[in-house]
């Protein structure tokens, strides 16, 4: 079992994560590789989201999680399979989407499968990656009264 290569896909798929949620889209598009196969999608998107290339899916995340949304995923129970230059890997995960502007929180999860490679310079990317969900919960923020959105990163209003 290649134990270092597992560690560095776990924090490969943290980064991930972390990057998207921070819009920090330079880092994120490090994550990926040049030729992603992405499938995403949710009962709140209304249909399928396919991509087959990095900027294909940065350039949608970027214009649609914008600072405008707020997203957080967690994600953890991996299960990684390295085979030389390549690995599998499925993640338990959760996620919670707040859109202010339209007063509506989303949570859900589910499960990710991946698939991963060690690109010429070395580094772990994901080469595919896709999800299936257990669950995605919307929300209407006037139906919590007692909802008040006190701190958002990209809400110089609010305290950050």
């Amino acid at each position: 079992m290649d134990l270092v290569a597992i560690e560095e896909i776990k924090r490969l798929k943290h980064r991930y994560f972390r990057t998207l949620d921070l819009k920090l889209w330079d880092e994120y598009a490090d994550c990926l590789a040049a030729d992603v196969s992405a499938r995403y999608g949710t009962q709140a998107m209304g249909e399928p989201l396919h991509f087959d290339s990095r900027d294909a899916v940065v350039a949608y995340m970027a214009e649609n999680l914008g600072p405008g949304i707020i997203t957080v995923h967690i994600a953890n129970h991996p299960e990684i399979d390295v085979d030389g230059d390549t690995a599998t890997g499925s993640w338990a995960f959760e996620d919670t989407v707040i859109v202010p502007d339209l007063k509506v929180r989303i949570r859900g999860g589910g499960y990710y499968v991946d698939s991963y490679r060690r690109d010429p310079d070395g580094a772990w990317r994901i080469a595919s990656t896709r999800y299936e969900r257990i669950y995605e919960a919307l929300t209407s923020l006037d139906d919590l009264p007692s909802f008040r959105l006190i701190a958002n990163r990209w809400d110089a209003a609010l305290e950050h």
